[in-house]
């Protein structure tokens, strides 16, 4: 079981980039996804979640209208748009898998919006 990001890297304030998250060894289906991140020296924080069944979406205050969840069942990948970046998301963001008691973590993607 494993879950991959990619797509993370240096973008200056006002940017866009979209993050992917590919999982193999399970199909995310009937899982729950949700897109994490952590700052040095702050909690993880969830930013956005869809649902795995319908969709839907719910986000944090501090991106809603920036980000944009998604997820491709046929691909088994999950992705987050990012525009409008600031510094403050600047972070490693995490994607994470839920099915009742069963969470599972990907590595992480460095974030990093700076001039």
């Amino acid at each position: 079981v494993q879950l991959v990001e990619s797509g993370g890297g240096l973008v200056q304030p006002g940017g866009s980039l979209r993050l992917s998250c590919a999982a193999s060894g399970f199909r995310i289906t009937w899982y729950v996804m949700s897109w994490y991140r952590q700052a040095p020296g702050k909690e993880r924080e969830l930013v956005a979640t869809i649902s795995s069944v319908g969709g839907s979406t719910n986000y944090a205050d501090s991106v809603k209208g920036r980000f944009t969840i998604s997820r491709d069942n046929a691909k088994n990948t999950v992705y987050l748009q990012m525009n409008s970046l600031k510094p403050e998301d600047t972070a490693v963001y995490l994607c994470n898998a839920q099915r009742f008691d069963i969470y599972y973590w990907g590595q992480g993607t460095q974030v990093t919006v700076s001039s």
